[in-house]
C-alpha cells in the first residue's frame, strides 16, 4: 500500500492578520435592539400586537361609521340581526337578516318588520345599534387597560422601589400597608365607593388605585433589595449620587424588564374586573357602553338572539387574549432567565 507523501508546506503555521483578530462579523445591538428581535420571532406575539392596533383604531373611528348613536333608541327596529351590504348575499355568511323561530323556521327580520336600513350586527331588545355600542365599550376596556398600566408604572413602581431600597423602619410600615390592601378584595373596594359615588367608570377607577398597584409594589421591592448591593450603586452612593436619583438612574431602568411584563399580565385582570362588574351591574350604567353591560343584554336573550351575546364576547376574549400573547412575548425576549 503506498504511503502518501506530505508536503513541508502543509505543516507552515497559518498566517493570521492581527487587524482582524477582533472584528465583529454581525452588528452591536444595544438591550433593547435585542429584545426586540427576539419578540420579532414570536409570530404570536406580533399578531396579537397587530390585532390589538386594529381593534384600538376601530374603538375611536367605529362609532363614526354609521349614523347611529350608541344610546339612540328605535323601538321599532328592536332584536333585528346583522346585516351587512354585499355580504348579504353569500348564504353562507350570517350577514343576511335572517332569523330562526323556536320551531325552526327561517324568516328575515328586516322584511318583517319592513326595514331597508342596515345594521351591522344588529340591534338589541331597545334598537340600539350593537356595532357602535361595541366600540363604545371597547374604548372602555382600553381606557381601564391605560389606566392600570399607568398605575403599576407609577404608583407600584415608585412605592415598591422606595420601600426596597430605604429599608428598615420605612420597609415595614409601607409593607404591613400593602398587606393590608392585599386582604380587601376589590369587589369590597367597588361597593364602598358605590356607596359614597354611583356605579360608574369613577368608582372603578379609585377601587383600581386604591388596590391595583400592589402586586407590581411587591415584585418591584423584592427586586430591588436585590439590587441596591450592586457595585454600580455602591458607587453611585460613593459619588454623592441622592436616594432618588440612584432610585431614578440606576435600579428602575435595570428593571424595565420586569415592570413591563407585569404591567401586561395585570391588563387582561382589569380589563376582566371591569367587566365582571358592569355584566353584575356594579359597573357602567344605562346608556352607557361596556363589553360587560352588552354581555349581560345579550345573555338574557341568548336562546333567541344568540348574536348580541356572542360578538361583545368574541371581543373581550380577543383583546384578553391579544395583551397575554404580548405579555408572553415580552416575557421570553426581556427576562434573562427565558433566553436560550
Amino acid at each position: 500500500m503506498a504511503i502518501e507523501k506530505k508536503s513541508k508546506d502543509m505543516f507552515e503555521p497559518a498566517m493570521i492578520d492581527s487587524t482582524k483578530s477582533e472584528e465583529m462579523s454581525k452588528p452591536s445591538l444595544n438591550y433593547w435592539q435585542d429584545a426586540w428581535l427576539r419578540v420579532r420571532k414570536n409570530k404570536g406575539a406580533i399578531v396579537s400586537l397587530v390585532v390589538l392596533v386594529l381593534l384600538t383604531i376601530m374603538a375611536f373611528i367605529g362609532p363614526h361609521l354609521n349614523k347611529y348613536g350608541y344610546d339612540e333608541q328605535n323601538l321599532p327596529h328592536n332584536n333585528l340581526p346583522p346585516r351587512i351590504p354585499v355580504l348579504e348575499n353569500i348564504s353562507w355568511l350570517p350577514f343576511d337578516g335572517d332569523l330562526v323561530r323556536k320551531n325552526g323556521d327561517v324568516y328575515n327580520a328586516y322584511e318583517q318588520k319592513n326595514v331597508d336600513d342596515y345594521y351591522w350586527l344588529g340591534t338589541d331588545n331597545l334598537g340600539r345599534d350593537i356595532f357602535t355600542r361595541l366600540w363604545m365599550g371597547t374604548q372602555v376596556s382600553l381606557y381601564i387597560a391605560l389606566l392600570a398600566a399607568v398605575i403599576d408604572m407609577v404608583i407600584g413602581v415608585i412605592y415598591g422601589a422606595v420601600s426596597g431600597f430605604v429599608g428598615g423602619k420605612t420597609d415595614n410600615i409601607m409593607q404591613r400597608i400593602t398587606e393590608i390592601l392585599v386582604g380587601i378584595p376589590n369587589l369590597v373596594v367597588v361597593i364602598l365607593m358605590i356607596i359614597v359615588l354611583n356605579p360608574g367608570i369613577l368608582s372603578i377607577t379609585i377601587a383600581l388605585t386604591i388596590t391595583g398597584w400592589v402586586g407590581m409594589a411587591r415584585v418591584i421591592r423584592a427586586q430591588v433589595m436585590k439590587l441596591k448591593n450592586q457595585e454600580y450603586v455602591l458607587a453611585a452612593r460613593t459619588l454623592g449620587l441622592s436616594n432618588g436619583k440612584i432610585i431614578s438612574k440606576h435600579l428602575i431602568p435595570n428593571l424595565a424588564g420586569v415592570i413591563i411584563i407585569n404591567t401586561m399580565f395585570t391588563i387582561p385582570n382589569a380589563i376582566f374586573f371591569e367587566a365582571f362588574l358592569s355584566f353584575i351591574g356594579l359597573g357602567l350604567q344605562p346608556p352607557l357602553a361596556s363589553l360587560g353591560t352588552l354581555i349581560n343584554d345579550g345573555f338574557k336573550v341568548l336562546q333567541l338572539y344568540p348574536y348580541q351575546m356572542v360578538i361583545p364576547a368574541i371581543t373581550i376574549s380577543v383583546i384578553m387574549v391579544c395583551f397575554n400573547m404580548i405579555a408572553d412575548g415580552l416575557r421570553d425576549a426581556l427576562d434573562p432567565k427565558m433566553r436560550d
